[in-house]
């Protein structure tokens, strides 16, 4: 009896302990859905000519980008769904990036202009092709309109846009630029936004141990000095003047060894030198 009682409270201790240790990990899950971005991609005329956003739809939904393709004409449905959902049981809004060819370029920055108007963040929005001179609100992050000025295509205004004309480039129309596999990896790449790689640190390079000097290193073998010529008259050199040093004595090669102590061999510097240092488719 009284080993049951001890065994539940044991199970009872166990369950506690793995539920408060599963909860932080759910609560931490919880911001980085929140914080992932939701596409919404807009076909234009009669919702057949603007295939290309399908694709990169799909493109988008591989890279785990959650994203859905609508017809422009959905605009005022479709831009109250986009600011319920960016805001519904959470703190702060999600952000809501916006994609569109033709006409739906001209509604995905009007859809833009007012979901960032309702406090919902916008931080791309991205145009194939409009057909109408719109102007972008200042509230969205930034506008890339890929245009064709000598054909049906208008700029975007606004202070957060940058247009890119591509009307010189091969055999892009206004019904294939939304389907470029260049500008379909572009956007891509602006919607994931890859981080930098962190700099790391180089190790500090030890220096190089210099080496001893040639008199410590080794001994020096006396240096000979000639024998004295014997002199016919007496020495008569006063004591104050200094000896003049013996000459070295020489090698049987005729080289002059050096002397003892005077040569140093110092070891060089080792200094580490660092190494030198996008398109469309409809």
């Amino acid at each position: 009896m009284k080993f049951s009682r001890v065994l539940a409270v044991c199970l009872a201790v166990v369950a506690v302990l793995a539920l408060a240790l599963a909860a932080p990990a759910h609560a931490q899950s919880k911001p980085a859905q929140a914080n992932q971005p939701r596409v919404y991609l807009l076909r234009g005329l009669a919702n057949i000519f603007s295939l290309g956003m399908d694709d990169l739809a799909t493109k988008l939904r591989a890279r785990g980008i959650e994203a859905s393709v609508h017809s422009y004409v959905d605009l005022e449905t479709l831009t109250r769904y986009a600011v319920e959902q960016a805001s519904m049981g959470k703190r702060r809004p999600s952000p809501v990036i916006i994609i569109g060819h033709s006409l739906g370029a001209d509604a995905a920055v009007t859809m833009g202009n007012r979901v960032s108007a309702a406090g919902v963040p916008v931080p791309l929005v991205v145009t194939f092709d409009p057909v109408t001179a719109m102007t972008a609100s200042s509230k969205i992050g930034k506008v890339v309109n890929y245009y064709q000025a000598g054909g049906s295509g208008k700029a975007v205004s606004g202070p957060r846009v940058e247009n890119i004309d591509l009307t010189g480039s091969g055999a892009l129309s206004h019904f294939n630029i939304d389907k470029a596999a260049e500008l379909h990896n572009r956007v891509i790449g602006m919607i994931q936004r890859p981080t930098r790689p962190r700099a790391v640190a180089a190790k500090p390079v030890p220096k190089p141990v210099s080496a001893p000097a040639d008199s410590a290193a080794a001994p020096v073998a006396p240096v000979a000095t000639p024998a004295a010529a014997p002199s016919a008259t007496p020495a008569t050199t006063p004591a104050s003047v200094p000896a003049i040093p013996a000459p070295a004595a020489a090698t049987q090669s005729g080289a002059v060894a050096p002397v003892g102590g005077t040569e140093t061999a110092s070891a060089p510097s080792a200094v580490p030198t660092a190494p030198a240092g996008t398109g469309t488719s409809n």
